[in-house]
């Protein structure tokens, strides 16, 4: 039988050549893919990919400038910087946040709370690898722990920078305020360019109202760094612009002089040269430290602080709004003046008592003078008289037939009711009432034996110590407004202060601010003046005005005894005035709460007339 061949190589040679054709055409478009791909990773996105590996290779980290400093006018530093050390996680390098956590809290103290505010600030909007603050002020304990374990520590970062610290402590804290970690609605309207590598900012006072100037301009660095995050070398540095340095008015040793003074109680004393309308003190008590503000105050500490019954937060000087009581006649007499009410040779008799018309109100018809002793013998009293004497007699008159209004405007050319500063920290621009104010604010109309409390300085009319001070220093200048200001001099120029409101002048001749000045100045060395205990063994000649402002009311007849009345309802008492007479160098406010006596006040008054007038008073303090 002969054999048959069952292999068709032709057909298994055309098989195989048609499956190599395919593989080949597979393995062509594998690589044609192959090709492609790579052409599109390395040219048509090479921008992103580079960019990307840039990312983690190379950083642009922002460089926090230096906060200007702050001076006092003979140059003591009031704020400063401190170097200090912070530490901080970049997020993005940190594998585990808890396990990290709990491995720093091995080699570093971290709170409760400071664990508390990293994770606040860590849901916060922030650029890519910005480390974000754990803990500041480490010490060099904690420094060198974190440096021996550094390698274990994957993210965590240790670096330098500084801290504001206040080296009077409580001495300047209302003037100058603090400054404080940004908060969260903070970080909603600041510019973040602006506050690049900062995490600070002025809260309150000279701090916050000079905050775009003391804050400086950010630089930035681009630096190479390794798989761990360890910065290799620098490539570039823009460095940043420091803030400016403030030059103030206020003077360090009459600060601290007005501390004294208040000493145990509350109260504020204000000081200005009526040539400039600089502010030498603003001193408000009790007070408290803004070095606890810098780097977070505890929760405990804040509670006692704004709780306390002596309201330390308040700054008594601009914030503290009281009557202004007889310290206001001065500026009402004036007014008398101008709107021909009365003149220096007016004369009204004082019974030790003034009625009022009784077909004009239900309420109140008789009020009394304080300067009134049984067994007196009624007197008639001029305007002089009724300002060295404080005679009320004569002021009830005066309010009665001046009206409100011209009363109201009066008190407004000398800046009350307004703020008036040009770059004091959040003043109260007090209350100079009017009919409508009282209408919308009380619900009832205004009625003469309201006139008759406000000639007197009670009553709406409230102001606060700054506020007395620059309306004196306006009678010391003849009427011509002096706008109180904090900062002297800078060494750039300045963009964060606005124009001041001027209040309209009060318009009268010269003569009638002299004799005016010459009256207050009899009230501290006339014989019969009220602040003469004061001032009658003066080294120099001194002009002010006592006054007392009740505190709550007691009935028509009845006689204010002090030994039946609690503390906190006793009268407060004031003292405003000048020195020295002839060529006024300083004008002094005096405010103590329920303190009663204001001779008391005008002896504070001349301790700071001495420290700033007689070199040998400033020597026996700073010993």
């Amino acid at each position: 039988m002969d054999a048959i061949n069952i292999q068709d190589r032709s057909g298994e040679k055309n098989l195989v050549l048609r499956r190599a054709v395919v593989a080949v055409f597979l393995v062509f478009l594998m690589c044609a893919a192959l090709l492609w791909r790579m052409f599109f990773l390395q040219v048509v996105e090479h921008d992103i990919y580079v960019t990307k590996s840039t990312a983690n290779r190379v950083q642009v980290q922002p460089i926090a400038p230096t906060r200007g400093l702050i001076y006092d006018r003979n140059g003591h530093l009031l704020a400063e910087n401190l170097p200090s050390h912070r530490l901080s996680l970049v997020l993005e390098r940190v594998d585990d946040l808890d396990a990290t956590l709990a491995e720093l809290r091995k080699y570093v103290s971290i709170s409760d709370r400071e664990e508390e505010r990293f994770r606040e600030r860590a849901e916060r909007y922030r650029r890519p690898y910005e480390p974000i603050e754990l803990k500041d002020s480490l010490t060099e304990e904690e420094i060198a722990r974190i440096a021996v374990n550094n390698y274990f520590l994957k993210g965590v970062e240790v670096d330098a920078n500084l801290i504001r610290r206040y080296p009077y402590g409580s001495t300047f804290s209302h003037v100058l305020g603090y400054v404080g970690k940004i908060n969260e609605a903070e970080l909603k309207t600041l510019d973040p360019g602006l506050y690049a590598g900062t995490n600070q900012i002025g809260k309150v006072g000279v701090e916050k109202t000079y905050e775009l100037d003391l804050l400086g301009t950010p630089g930035y660095r681009t630096v190479e760094i390794n798989a761990r995050g360890r910065i290799l070398r620098t490539l570039d540095k823009v460095a940043p612009v420091p803030g400016a340095d403030l030059k103030l008015y206020l003077d360090l040793g009459l600060q601290q002089k007005a501390e004294q003074l208040l000493e145990g109680q509350r109260g504020a004393i204000v000081a200005m040269d009526p040539k400039t309308g600089g502010i030498l003190a603003l001193a408000s008590s009790p007070s408290f430290d803004p070095n606890l503000f810098v780097t977070g105050i505890s929760s405990e500490v804040y509670s006692k602080l704004r709780d306390s019954r002596d309201v330390p937060f308040l700054n008594r000087t601009t914030r503290g709004l009281y009557p202004p009581a007889s310290t206001v006649k001065p500026f009402l007499g004036l007014g008398a003046l101008k709107y021909n009410v009365v003149t220096w040779n007016t004369k009204i008799l004082n019974p030790g008592y003034w009625d009022l018309p009784t077909d004009l109100t239900s309420g109140r018809t008789r009020w009394r003078d304080w300067t009134w002793r049984y067994g007196k013998k009624p007197e008639w009293i001029d305007l002089n008289k009724a300002i060295v004497q404080s005679v009320d007699t004569y002021f009830y008159e005066v309010a009665y037939n001046m009206k409100l209004e011209a009363m109201h405007d009066t008190l407004a050319s000398f800046g009350f009711g307004a703020d008036t500063t040009l770059d004091v920290y959040n003043v109260a621009g007090g209350i100079n009432p009017t009919r409508e104010w009282k209408k919308e604010r009380q619900g009832f109309s205004w009625f003469a034996g309201d006139s008759v409390n406000m000639g007197i300085g009670q009553g709406y009319l409230l102001a606060s110590p700054l506020q007395v001070t620059a309306a004196l220093t306006a009678i010391v200048n003849d009427g011509q407004w002096k706008t109180p200001r904090l900062e002297m001099s800078s060494n750039r120029d300045l963009q964060s202060v606005d124009t001041p409101f001027v209040p309209p002048p009060l318009d009268l001749p010269k003569e009638d601010f002299e004799k005016m000045k010459k009256a207050l100045e009899e009230v501290m060395h006339g014989r019969t003046g009220t602040g003469r205990s004061t001032g009658w063994d003066a080294p120099f000649k001194m002009a002010g005005k006592t006054g007392t402002a009740q505190v709550y009311t007691y009935a028509e007849d009845e006689l204010y005894d002090s030994d039946e009345v609690r503390e906190r309802l006793r009268d407060h008492a004031w003292f405003t005035g000048f020195a020295p007479f002839e060529d006024p160098q300083i004008v002094v406010t005096v405010l103590v709460e329920n303190g009663e006596h204001s001779s008391a006040m005008a002896r504070m008054a001349r301790a700071m007339f001495e420290y700033w007038l007689l070199p040998s008073t400033q020597a026996t303090a700073k010993e």
